[in-house]
């Protein structure tokens, strides 16, 4: 046995934690709440005070399981969690690999203005970031449909 296999995961022991994550992740709470966060993400940067990179981190990390599992999938952003998870699942490069690229790009480029201090940039990429996060759970809540119309057919 090669010596990295003996210290990595096994992808069924990944799979289990990504399904654990997500099944908490998709409660409604969860999702707009780290949502509504991200121009939190920008205080750390803005105010180059370490302790709320700590504070915004911990937040980050800790929201995806705070909330319990949500009862059912009727809610647009259950629905949009469990679509990305299929998606990040499947791995496709589609026009959702695009969109979220934008995001990533629109908030590098609304960290670098808030490191610069300039507010109404920041606030620009800031927005374009969470605008382009809700095109891409429009993307997600599509990616997860059909896979569940195809579960209930086979069952």
């Amino acid at each position: 046995m090669p010596a990295s296999s003996a210290t990595s995961p096994s992808p069924s022991t990944v799979a289990r934690l990504r399904r654990a994550v997500f099944a908490r992740h998709s409660n409604p709470w969860s999702a707009w709440t780290r949502w509504a966060a991200t121009p939190l993400v920008l205080v750390p940067v803005w105010t180059r005070d370490w302790r709320h990179a700590a504070l915004v981190a911990g937040w980050m990390a800790l929201n995806p399981v705070l909330f319990p599992e949500p009862a059912d999938d009727s809610a647009w952003s259950t629905r949009a969690m469990l679509g990305e998870e299929q998606w990040i699942t499947d791995g496709p490069h589609d026009a959702a690999l695009a969109v979220q690229t934008a995001g990533s790009a629109a908030m590098v480029a609304a960290l670098v203005a808030a490191y610069r201090r300039r507010p109404a940039a920041a606030a620009a990429a800031t927005a374009a970031t969470m605008g382009l996060t809700m095109l891409y759970w429009q993307q997600m809540t599509r990616y997860y449909d059909p896979a569940r119309a195809e579960e209930a057919a086979e069952t």
